[in-house]
Parts: structure tokens; C-alpha cells; sequence
């Protein structure tokens, strides 16, 4: 007994390969998330600051961009720090960090995208009552449960994750608990139990959103008005909800059943996709579609202008 060893430091051999363009792809990550911490903090300060802005449907949002600052901090840096080096390696503590980043920043996503549809369901299909429905205190324990909910389910999975591993090999580019569960030494039942209870989750969330949509897109064709709010509103968030959803669907299929036969490079895309595609395109097209974000910002950049050209 004196002689097992216990393992504490994995390897991530997702960088297989990797060595020769390095730091090229440290130079446009980098560049990649500069852009996203600009974007999502422009939205998130514009939101806070202007009391006109502090409704539902930009507070869900903010909410959405803070989520996506949560999720790439616990993955950018790591990343860019893996590139600067020869080998690529990460404590079992920071392993089960970085997944639980990652997974509990994926669920919040869903549940931020639902209230958002919940609120352009009230808005379009009961607007009568939206003010009476989406009231300061509605709203504030919708987001506290959008928040809890997802942190509390993937710290039971991240701490059912916990065991002696007999591997060190992470064959992805970061840590997520699947893999980590893999190298367990002894299989356990919360292994298939708490990702079963997570994918319920996020099926409940996506049947509740095809939902409402459906009842929007009905009520709309009968409104020229209803119809001219749901393309204003409802088309930016459709468009976030089905870039994130498609970008996390192809990584977690692939991790589950993908064929190995695939390039490195090709494995390591559709790992990073979900990192940046939804936090670079939800700021940008919600910037640009909502007419009031983007009416602020414009102000901002007016009263900036001569302060910056002086």
C-alpha cells in the first residue's frame, strides 16, 4: 500500500499539437477576450447606470452579460497562461474549479435565457398585466433562483466528483466533471446520477422556452403591433439562445460519443466554440438590435469624444 501514489496533477493534452502556431493563438485569444470583457462590461455599466434601462428585460440581461464575464474568467486566463508554457498541467483542485465554472456558468445561461423569454411571453401575450406580474420583487427573486439554482446543482456534482483518481490524463483543452469522473479509480453512482439531474434541467428549460415562443408567434400573427415588438425584442434572444444552445449541444454530444478519429484541432474548436461564440455575439447583437442600449452607448461615446481627441 505503501507504494500507490496519489494522483493531484493533470494534464491537459488538449494543447497536442499546438506547439508551432502558439503564439499566434495566444495573440488572437487574447485579442478574442479583450473584446468580450469590452462588450459585456459596456452593456453590464450601461445598464446600471441609467435608470431608464433598470427593467426587466435589461436587467435579465445584464444578468446575461455578467454570466458570460463569470463563465470566461474560468476559462481564458488558464487558457492563455497554457500557451506561454511547453507543459500543460492543473491541480485536481483546479480541475474541479475550472468544471465548476464552466458548467454552473452553462446552466445559469439557461435559466437567464428562460426568464427572458418569460418576460417577452408577459410583455406580448398578457401586456395588460406585465406591470403587475413583473414587479421589483418578482424580478429580483427570479434572478436569485436563476443564479442559485445552478450553483448549488453543480456544486453537489463537482463535490460528488471528488475521489483518488488512477488517471491524469485530461484529453481536452479543460476541465469539465465528465472527464474528471472518468478517472476515478472506483466508479461511483453520482457519476450518471447528477449529470441525469443536470440534463433534466436544462430539457426543462428548453421545453418551457419552445413554449412560450410558440404561444408569442401565435398571439403575433395576429398583431401588426405584437408582431413589430416580437422582431425588436424576441429576434436578439432567440438568436443567443440558439447560438448557445447549438454551440453547447455539439461539444456535449461529442464528449459523450464523438469519434476519436477527429483531429486535434477539430476537437479543440468544437470545445472552445461554446467559450466564444455566445459571450462575444449576445453583447454585440443586443447592443445593436436594442434600440435603447444602443441609443445610450451612442450618447456615452458623444460626450467622450472631445475628452478623447483632446
Amino acid at each position: 500500500m505503501g507504494n500507490i501514489s496519489v494522483i493531484t496533477i493533470l494534464i491537459l493534452s488538449g494543447f497536442n499539437g499546438t506547439a508551432n502556431y502558439r503564439i499566434t493563438l495566444f495573440t488572437l485569444t487574447l485579442l478574442c477576450y479583450c473584446i468580450i470583457l469590452l462588450a459585456n462590461l459596456t452593456i453590464v455599466i450601461t445598464i446600471i447606470v441609467n435608470k431608464s434601462l433598470h427593467e426587466p428585460m435589461y436587467i435579465f440581461l445584464c444578468n446575461l452579460c455578467i454570466n458570460g464575464l463569470y463563465g470566461t474568467a474560468g476559462f481564458y486566463p488558464k487558457f492563455l497562461n497554457d500557451l506561454l508554457f511547453s507543459t500543460q498541467v492543473i491541480s485536481q483542485a483546479g480541475c474541479l474549479l475550472q468544471g465548476f465554472v464552466l458548467h454552473s456558468s452553462a446552466c445559469a445561461d439557461f435559466s437567464i435565457l428562460a426568464l427572458m423569454a418569460y418576460d417577452r411571453y408577459v410583455a406580448i401575450c398578457r401586456p395588460l398585466v406585465y406591470h403587475s406580474v413583473m414587479t421589483k420583487q418578482r424580478i429580483s427573486v427570479l434572478v436569485f433562483f436563476a443564479w442559485l439554482l445552478p450553483l448549488y446543482l453543480l456544486l453537489i456534482s463537482t463535490v460528488t466528483s471528488i475521489s483518488t483518481l488512477c488517471g491524469s490524463i485530461i484529453p481536452k483543452i479543460y476541465c469539465v466533471n465528465f472527464l474528471i469522473s472518468n478517472l476515478a479509480c472506483s466508479p461511483s453512482i453520482a457519476k450518471d446520477i447528477f449529470p441525469a439531474i443536470n440534463y433534466t434541467f436544462y430539457a426543462g428549460h428548453g421545453c418551457f422556452i419552445v413554449w412560450t415562443y410558440s404561444y408569442m408567434i401565435r398571439t403575433c400573427l395576429k398583431s401588426t403591433e405584437n408582431m413589430n415588438k416580437f422582431m425588436q425584442t424576441c429576434v436578439p434572444h432567440a438568436f443567443a439562445l440558439t447560438t448557445f444552445s447549438v454551440s453547447l449541444l455539439f461539444d456535449l454530444l461529442y464528449m459523450r460519443s464523438g469519434s476519436k478519429d477527429l483531429s486535434q484541432h477539430v476537437q479543440n474548436f468544437m470545445a472552445i466554440e461554446c467559450l466564444v461564440i455566445p459571450p462575444l455575439i449576445n453583447p454585440l447583437i443586443y447592443g445593436i438590435k436594442l434600440k435603447n442600449i444602443r441609443n445610450q452607448i451612442l450618447n456615452v461615446n458623444k460626450v467622450l469624444r472631445p475628452y478623447l481627441q483632446s
